[in-house]
């Protein structure tokens, strides 16, 4: 078991930064990514229909064999996990807004939350916000059309850079302290948030809890690669390879399947 790869899927190329996290950490693993892109953004869907999409990009990983599940798509986690881990005897690795971090750290004691529509209005977000932030004032708001732009490699464009400030403006007149990061796509906003936001909000997001989760669940499991030669990272994209290429500094192999 241990020589097969870790299975990673998310609606497009967002969960590559979920990806990258869990590469730094265990090197030695073989991964297989699926961006399902023709399907971006999954944060408008129903709850069904993102429950089918993940269902099928799962037993697309489980027919290469995969060892464990990374879920890196926080709307897939949020509406079908749990569903997941009831059906298929494998481990799953899910994604949630980091909320508790930034809610335990909030000196403001107002916190904003970006995400998509899927993550915000699911029950699992609301049991853990509910959790976490009493006395706290939390800012949802909605990336409407974020995604789609990262998707089409304008991640930088002047559109997102607008449609940013259109998002960040509330919050900060609501005097955030942290700004919470809930769709895997969006760590590739980073550089621009910074541009953005005062130097006082602190950007958190879901990367690097992951990868050690990953870690974790692996070694219990007695699942790790001790192997030290011949990695293999695959791509799976049933959209535009290119800007997933792009994206992954064109370090990896990655192919076209339409799935």
């Amino acid at each position: 078991m241990s020589k097969q790869s870790i299975g990673i899927f998310d609606s497009g190329i967002g969960g590559t930064s979920i990806f990258k996290e869990i590469n730094a950490l265990l090197p030695h693993e073989n991964t297989i990514y699926l961006a399902d892109s023709k399907n971006a953004p999954y944060g408008n869907k129903s709850k069904d229909e993102i429950i089918a999409l993940s269902i099928k990009n799962t037993e697309l990983l489980l027919e290469k064999n995969c060892k464990l599940i990374v879920v890196a798509c926080n709307t897939a986690t949020t509406n079908a996990i749990k569903i997941l881990r009831e059906t298929y005897n494998v481990p799953f690795i899910g994604i949630e807004p980091a909320i508790k971090t930034a809610a335990l750290n909030t000196q403001t004691k107002a916190i904003g939350i970006l995400a998509t529509k899927g993550t915000l209005s699911s029950e699992l977000f609301h049991n853990t916000t509910d959790l976490y932030t009493n006395g706290i004032t939390v800012f949802e708001q909605i990336g409407e059309g974020i995604v789609p732009l990262i998707e089409e490699g304008k991640t930088n464009s002047a559109e997102m850079k607008s449609l940013l400030k259109l998002y960040l403006e509330p919050m900060l007149n609501a005097d955030i302290d942290y700004l919470v990061l809930g769709c895997t796509h969006y760590p590739y906003l980073i550089p621009l948030l910074l541009e953005l936001l005062p130097k006082h909000v602190k950007i958190i997001d879901s990367g690097l809890a992951v990868a050690k989760q990953t870690k974790a669940v692996l070694r219990q499991h007695e699942f790790l690669n001790i192997r030290t030669q011949n990695t293999k990272n695959i791509f799976y994209s049933n959209g535009n390879v290119t800007v997933l290429k792009t994206i992954l500094e064109h370090k990896f192999t990655v192919k076209a399947l339409d799935f």
